[in-house]
């Protein structure tokens, strides 16, 4: 007879610090999973607390509350007859520790703490908490006396321990210890394999791990190919929404045995609690672990404590339901990356602004294709929106009624993505005598098909009043350099423009929803449009119109964004989207003449697709790059050093065309260094970045490179000694010579 047991994990949109409203939600999914019939429910990482409270760890009120709100939960009477496993930061002896805590009718089982913690990129968890490093050790917790009152307990385990059931047996992983190979193991296999040799037939893994492009691929594939491998249940929770920072955790919680999904969640949802569950049998994992050699293996392990739970998760006899059936293996659903720019960015955005309090958005739309992106984006959320207030999701409906100013007792529901998009987003042409009339008109057509709040106006007179006052005090007249002005004019004449845009933005964002005679009294939010690309080369005015609150598209490529828009025109049936494709990417601050029409990649003297080369080459960022090459340059003479870019470009580009791309990248990377300090708080969707505080941590007053372009330039005066002179082709036939 088999052993049918049913196991729930979820997927909660939490906010950092939002104690109550966090343990709600954690209530309802352990109520959802009892509804379900599961007798286990995982949870995501850090739940209690939300995981982007950052520095917040670093407070005592936040270990407080964090308990005060396990208390709740555990004498919550939908708390009852499951075994739940909850993440929340735990202080040991004065460390603090990313812990599990697990419990079952008003006992903590045990405390867990993280072994390895995430501290790249977007992460700084060591900055936070401590990793626990006895490995399959455990000592005595001795309890908060909140929670002691209600368990009865003085003191629990805490370590690195699993849990015996009557009729299997869990262990418990956090996150980065999927990702982490087990330095512990002879041969460097992932963490998980310790456990799934050592008899344990159920893994949970409560996770924070955020949206980035493509990156859900990594968690399938390491998922699956671990069970796979040595058979096996696995649990994945994670974190669906924003919750305050820069982050959208794009959820997916999934359950997985011996390789095969059998339940996959949302990964784009505006769900506050969505709960996957799936009835699985224990003894295929039995029988999927038959094979002699890894027997052999499993014989040779180092034994884990084991924590004895006496609870059966699996229904046998009078409890078990006849209709009871195992969950068939599912084709793993994935989004196309265009279609995760759409909705990653939108469901970040949605909520941010119904926590936020602010009215809606307000965007300059320039008619090009970054503002153009933004705004396809606002409009992926109010479909979206439509969508979750089709499917009766009463949290979404609440929030649209308020934020389309209805009254708390209205009924009234929206139709179509343009009646919503009418009420909470807000475009403006800003024109001067160097606009076109191009991008007027596709802006106006745009927000006509968006059904965004538009307005059109030309704000000369400003500029004009500005620069006049400038002459006034310093009897001096600026000139474009069409008229003849030097580069320190013509840059600020467009800056002037630039900056105008941004304190005007602000304006109409805080006065706009009064001139609607909007209810609630509060402004919009703006929207900047900067791609990666231009961050990167620095390619924007400090305090324009990139300065804004948000930015959806602070972390994707200009490449990606066409691609995106290619898609959305024929997906969101938008056609205009193909002019903004084909339309020459411009910034309309310099005047037009009948021979000049000003251009953003001839000002960046780059473009826009080898600034995602250098983006996409490097990592955290080609300029560690950079140092690597005059390393390599020191030491190897220069040849290994080309060889970084000599597969990307040597076909096309000669030995010294390819160093002076390179130097023109990084001479206006460092002398704009400073940009980034004040950089829009950007969605991140990529595993680069220029943000100063994120992913680029580095100066912003550089020294000139002159020790790395003098032997990089002694390079390219050695191979063209030896004839490279256009390409990768010749220089092989210059070898065979």
């Amino acid at each position: 007879m088999g052993h049918l047991v049913t196991l729930a994990t979820c997927s909660l949109n939490q906010w950092a610090l939002d104690f109550e409203g966090n343990a709600t939600r954690i209530i309802e999914s352990i109520r959802l999973a009892k509804e379900a019939g599961a007798t286990l429910r995982v949870g995501p990482e850090l739940e209690i607390t939300g995981y982007g409270v950052l520095d917040g760890f670093l407070e005592g009120d936040t270990f407080l509350h964090s308990w005060e709100m396990l208390a709740r939960i555990i004498e919550h009477p939908d708390c009852q007859d499951i075994v739940v496993d909850v993440g929340m930061p735990v202080r040991h002896r004065n460390v603090r520790y990313n812990c599990r805590v697990i419990f079952y009718n008003k006992k903590i089982v045990m405390i867990r703490p993280k072994m390895w913690l995430a501290n790249d990129g977007n992460y700084r968890e060591h900055r936070h908490f401590t990793p626990w490093q006895r490995p399959q050790e455990v000592e005595d917790y001795y309890l908060e006396q909140i929670v002691g009152n209600i368990t009865g307990q003085y003191k629990v385990p805490f370590g690195d321990a699993v849990i015996s059931t009557r009729d299997t047996c869990l262990g418990l992983e956090t996150c980065e210890e999927l990702f982490t190979p087990n330095w512990y193991a002879k041969h460097h296999k992932l963490y998980n394999f310790r456990l799934l040799t050592l008899g344990v037939e159920i893994i949970s893994n409560s996770s924070g791990s955020h949206h980035e492009l493509k990156k859900l691929d990594t968690r399938v594939n390491l998922i699956t190919q671990a069970t796979k491998l040595s058979g096996g249940i696995y649990l994945y929770a994670n974190q669906q929404g924003c919750d305050g920072d820069r982050l959208y955790y794009d959820g997916c919680a999934m359950i997985v045995v011996n390789g095969d999904i059998v339940a996959q969640g949302s990964q784009f949802s505006l769900n506050d609690v969505e709960v996957v569950t799936a009835t699985v049998d224990i003894e295929d994992v039995r029988t999927y672990r038959s094979s002699a050699s890894r027997g052999m293996q499993a014989s040779k392990q180092t034994p884990f404590v084991r924590l004895d739970l006496d609870v059966r998760l699996s229904r046998r006899g009078e409890e078990a339901d006849p209709g009871l059936t195992v969950s068939e293996p599912l084709k793993p659903r994935f989004h196309p990356p265009e279609e995760e720019i759409a909705l990653g960015p939108a469901c970040w955005l949605w909520d941010y602004l119904r926590r936020c309090g602010a009215a809606g958005f307000f965007l300059p739309l320039s008619g090009g294709i970054d503002s153009c992106a933004t705004s396809v984006i606002v409009h992926s959320m109010c479909r979206e929106v439509l969508k979750a207030v089709k499917e009766g999701n009463e949290q979404v409906i609440k929030d649209v009624r308020r934020l389309c100013g209805q009254p708390p007792t209205s009924e009234w529901l929206p139709q179509t993505s343009q009646e919503i998009c009418k009420c909470i987003f807000h475009t403006s042409y800003m024109g001067t005598q160097n606009s076109g009339t191009e991008t007027r008109d596709r802006a106006k057509r745009l927000a006509a098909d968006i059904g965004s709040y538009h307005i059109d106006f030309n704000f000369d007179t400003v500029v004009t009043a500005l620069m006049a006052l400038f002459t006034t005090v310093t009897n001096f007249q600026p000139r474009f350099k069409v008229h003849g002005g030097s580069p320190p004019e013509n840059a600020a004449l467009q800056n002037v423009q630039a900056r105008l845009r941004m304190v005007l933005s602000y304006l109409f964002a805080s006065l706009l929803p009064t001139i609607r005679q909007r209810p609630g009294g509060g402004g919009l939010l703006v929207l900047a449009s900067s791609n990666v690309d231009e961050c990167l080369r620095g390619y924007l005015t400090k305090y324009d119109a990139s300065s804004a609150d948000l930015n959806p598209i602070g972390s994707i490529s200009k490449v990606d964004l066409k691609r995106f828009i290619g898609w959305a025109a024929h997906s969101f049936d938008l056609p205009i989207l193909e002019e903004f494709i084909h339309a020459t990417p411009t910034a309309e601050l310099e005047p037009r003449t009948a021979t000049y029409i000003q251009s953003d990649e001839a000002d960046m003297g780059v473009t826009y697709a080898e600034l995602g080369t250098f983006g996409m080459y490097s990592g955290n960022f080609l300029a560690s790059r950079f140092f690597l090459i005059e390393e390599q340059v020191t030491c190897a003479k220069g040849i290994e050093a080309w060889s970084l870019v000599d597969h990307l470009w040597g076909n096309d580009l000669s030995p010294r065309e390819i160093y002076q791309k390179t130097r023109h990248f990084f001479y206006h990377y460092s002398i704009n260094r400073h940009k980034m300090t004040v950089l829009t708080p950007s969605y991140h969707a990529e595993q680069y970045s220029p943000e100063d505080n994120r992913h680029d941590l580095r100066q912003f007053l550089y020294p000139s490179f002159s020790w790395a372009y003098k032997k990089m330039e002694d390079s390219v005066q050695f191979w063209e000694s030896q004839g490279w002179i256009t390409g990768k082709s010749q220089k092989k036939s210059v070898k065979a010579d």
